[in-house]
């Protein structure tokens, strides 16, 4: 039985609001029985419905039919019956146990009907996986979603979208240009996406042409082709050479003309919003400091040429290199970068080769080296600098999650790592101090600039509180203080009797790397952290927070043994609960203390992880710039590592969106525009 809704409340004075999504955003959260929406009004039985605002698809609310059996959720449309070609909307169902079933109905004049959800039906799984599109070619003034499915579950239901009935036509063409390394190594780099908004549902309408200008600044590089491809609005990590692949590409031909590239072809568009993706080809021989400056001229559909509106039109992308992609090597994922400047200005790059997949310790994985000796542009080949072994029994001996340090005092690289025997992991560690207990902290040296490295030796007896479950470095890098004081960023684990709570902290050397220290927990519920030295001997440890949305920061003046809450704590930093990386410009470059220091990390207040980012501060992290230097807009795994590549560059490594890791070089007068080293 519909719900019978007041018809004066329901029809008088509504405009016709039919066109667009609803994304719930403008509707107060919490239990829903009544509210007005774009397209009418919407109603629920107490229990039936709620407005959630933490899990939406766009922006952060999304209607939440809840768990239970046939939960219904009635739609009355605005102005009355209408023509309605399609509905159209985004769903996620939250379990995959019976019962569950699900329909959409909508009343004509004839009375009530079930619309066809086609097949898939809706999904398990986050992120909105099933994309609904159903159509209707009624007249119709009334929808209804009905859900059973077991308590404490349901399904979401976000931007909700009732198309009229009417011949197809062009709504809207715009053109975006991502903020994206440039990846030359890569196929084929989206530097474009045309967006193209169909409205009505009767008659098909094709994209022509489109023509396509490439701007190259100072040292860019050459194009070899452009094309385009089909795809959605943003493209995954994790499989990102094939985020634009020959299977999505569109069968339009180019040739030169006037400066630009002419594509012409055919490729229908869907009602709805199409996203068509401008992939360019480069040659390998490309200065790593230029630029790329995508300009759609103008497309033609149908028979009707447009100038799309340029939304970003002074943004212009880096360069970079696809450091380690997947497949290299043979290996199935590269997480975890660290990276330094040796004393002689060779680039060391270290990172975990996760043979088998994505996931952590432990696992087969082993730390890898890259080295570059002209500043990033050209990179030696993989090595493997630490392996504990691959015997199956015990889950293949993995290392990984490594942190470098240079030793300013002796040239010497450090490198620490944590060996899992077996699980003797996050998870799996335990109290005590043998391997069979307990994950291993294990330490290489090189004395030659990186060119080869010693034996793994352990540290774990050193450092490791036998009553704690787990000590692991930061990771990232560590530092050489001015008295020449070595620090690693750390963490531990509290015993089982403490809940396995965790701490940041420090591990630190006074005698070059032979015997090590540990500090005491900086703050409770941190873990990955990273460490700079900022005046006067006071350390700076920057947390990743388990609680949330910013970073803590907590300062110490006694070598990690006490530590004092920062006032920029939990304030100044967002952080989607992710490892960052802090630097301090003066001490890297000098060793004295100018107060300039760079963070990097995916700047959002919570997962997705995206928005890779630098910041800049010019006053030993007492206040940071309101925008950070945007490095790569897609959603990644997030971890990042800084270094001074010399006096006028920074240099970046990164999980991106466009390779597992991707090095960058960034022009230190970007970051410090306008401020002058500070004085303290």
């Amino acid at each position: 039985m519909p719900i019978a809704l007041p018809l004066a409340l329901v029809f008088a004075g509504l405009p016709h609001l039919l066109d667009g999504p609803e994304s719930f955003e403008d509707l107060a959260a919490g239990g829903m029985r009544q509210a007005v929406c774009r397209h009418g009004t919407l109603e629920a039985l107490e229990g039936h419905a709620a407005i959630d605002d933490a899990h939406g698809k766009t922006g952060k609310q999304c209607l939440h039919i809840l768990g239970g059996s046939r939960r219904r959720v009635h739609l009355a449309l605005g102005g009355g019956m209408r023509a309605v070609g399609e509905l159209r909307f985004h769903a996620e169902r939250w379990t995959s146990r019976a019962p569950f079933e699900f329909s959409v109905e909508v009343h004509a004049e004839d009375g009530w009907r079930e619309l066809d959800l086609g097949p898939g039906g809706i999904r398990v799984g986050a992120r909105f996986l099933s994309s609904v599109r159903i159509p209707v070619e009624d007249r119709i003034d009334q929808v209804r979603l009905t859900c059973t499915s077991p308590k404490g579950t349901g399904v979401l239901i976000d931007d909700l979208e009732i198309v009229d009935s009417a011949p197809v036509a062009i709504g809207s063409v715009e053109f975006q240009r991502p903020m994206l390394p440039v990846l030359p190594r890569h196929r084929w780099n989206p530097v474009g996406r045309i967006d193209l908004e169909i409205t009505g549902t009767q008659g098909e309408i094709q994209l022509q042409s489109a023509v396509i200008q490439i701007e190259s600044g100072a040292g860019g590089g050459a194009i070899r082709d452009l094309a385009l491809f089909a795809g959605p609005a943003s493209l995954d990590y994790r499989d990102p050479a094939a985020s634009l692949s020959e299977a999505t590409r569109l069968p339009f031909r180019g040739r030169f003309e006037a400066g630009a590239m002419v594509l012409e072809g055919g490729h229908g568009l869907p009602s709805g919003m199409n996203h068509v993706w401008v992939g360019a080809s480069f040659d390998s021989h490309i200065d790593l400091d230029g630029r790329v400056h995508a300009i759609c001229r103008h497309v033609t559909v149908g028979e009707e040429t447009h100038t799309p509106q340029d939304q970003m039109p002074i943004r212009s992308q880096r360069y970079g290199v696809a450091l380690r992609s997947k497949g290299d090597g043979g290996s199935a994922a590269f997480r975890i970068p660290g990276l330094v400047t040796t004393e002689s200005g060779t680039l060391i790059a270290i990172y975990d080769v996760r043979w088998r997949g994505w996931g952590d310790l432990p696992g087969d994985i082993d730390v890898g080296m890259s080295r570059s000796t002209d500043g990033g542009r050209t990179w030696e080949p993989q090595r493997i600098i630490m392996d504990m072994g691959d015997d199956e029994e015990w889950s293949y001996d993995g290392i990984g999650d490594p942190s470098i340090l240079v030793d300013r005092t002796t040239g010497d690289i450090l490198v620490v790592a944590t060996w899992s025997h077996g699980n003797r992991a996050w998870r799996g560690s335990a109290p005590g101090i043998a391997p069979e207990d307990t994950g291993q902290l294990m330490l290489v040296r090189s004395q030659d600039d990186g060119v080869t490295w010693s034996q793994p030796r352990n540290i774990t007896p050193q450092v490791k509180d036998p009553a704690w479950c787990y000590i692991l470095q930061g990771p990232g890098r560590g530092i050489t203080m001015g008295d020449g004081t070595l620090v690693f960023p750390a963490q531990f684990q509290d015993s089982p009797e403490k809940g396995r709570m965790p701490h940041s902290t420090v591990i630190v050397s006074r005698d070059k790397g032979e015997t090590w220290a540990v500090g005491t927990g900086a703050r409770a519920n941190t873990t990955e952290s990273a460490v700079v030295e900022l005046d006067r001997g006071e350390l700076m440890l920057n947390m990743r927070d388990n609680r949330g949305a910013w970073r803590s920061v907590s300062t110490s003046r006694d070598g990690g043994k006490t530590w004092a809450e920062h006032p920029t704590s939990r304030k100044a930093l967002m952080d989607p609960v992710c490892m960052g990386s802090l630097i301090h410009v003066g001490r890297e470059l000098s060793g004295k203390a100018d107060g300039r220091l760079l963070f990097s990390n995916p700047s959002v207040p919570k997962g997705p992880r995206r928005q890779m980012s630098i910041r800049a501060s010019s006053d030993f992290g007492a206040t940071w710039g309101d925008m950070p230097l945007l490095l790569d807009e897609g959603a990644s795994a997030g971890y990042s590592c800084l270094t001074m590549v010399d006096d006028e560059t920074v240099g970046i490594l990164y999980e991106g969106s466009r390779a597992h890791m991707t090095f960058q070089r960034i022009p230190l007068g970007e970051l410090f525009p306008d401020s002058a080293p500070a004085k303290k």
